[in-house]
């Protein structure tokens, strides 16, 4: 899944195999609902919002140069279809409060979630990120979990490195307040096991 890849198809879908469009809608579709979703907190929005990205990116599809991965160039298409959607609907979603939380506390949740399998790692991680602000939640995704440099997310969402380095570090700072309530009884239940 290069880039180059990408660009075979970008270029067959430009000069008209809808065929080649469909591979890459394929490719991208599971990515752009799951950071839709992130950020509408609503699955049929969301599914909504994935069919109009793909619609937006096939008609400017020749505006793609390739000076960046088109799968960044596509989040961005699906994160700015997000706000539009949002400014549309006018919801607010519930703001998580940052507690007094320290690097160190947050230390202590890296180390406590080391102990727990993979498996119940992601889970307790997605099942955390729907409760984040839609903005928190779309950056951990790309950062975290799609491995995208601050560079590429700062592209991807219209503000510079430093500022989503900043926010980066904010999100995670709410992320951890929710791990917190949410692993306390996991570190008990773990400290005693141990104890045993």
């Amino acid at each position: 899944m290069t880039n180059n890849n990408d660009q075979h198809y970008i270029n067959q879908t430009i000069n008209g195999d809808a065929h080649a469009f469909s591979v890459l809608v394929n490719r991208y579709k599971d990515l752009v609902f799951t950071l839709a979703l992130r950020m509408l907190k609503n699955k049929e929005e969301a599914e909504e919002v994935s069919q109009d990205t793909f619609i937006k990116t096939y008609q400017a599809l020749h505006k793609f140069k390739g000076h960046s991965k088109f799968s960044a160039w596509i989040y961005k298409v699906t994160y700015n279809t997000c706000l539009d959607r949002l400014k549309k609907n006018k919801k607010h979603y519930n703001d998580v409060a940052i507690d007094e939380i320290t690097e160190n506390q947050i230390k202590t949740m890296d180390n406590a979630l080391d102990k727990m399998e993979e498996k119940e790692y992601n889970k307790l991680i997605q099942d955390c990120l729907t409760l984040l602000p839609k903005d928190d939640a779309f950056l951990l995704t790309l950062y975290y979990f799609e491995t995208y440099s601050l560079e590429e997310i700062s592209k991807i969402v219209g503000i510079t490195a430093n500022n989503v380095k900043v926010k980066i570090f904010r999100s995670r700072k709410k992320l951890a307040t929710i791990l917190k309530h949410r692993l306390e009884p996991e570190i008990i239940e773990y400290y005693e096991r141990e104890r045993k």
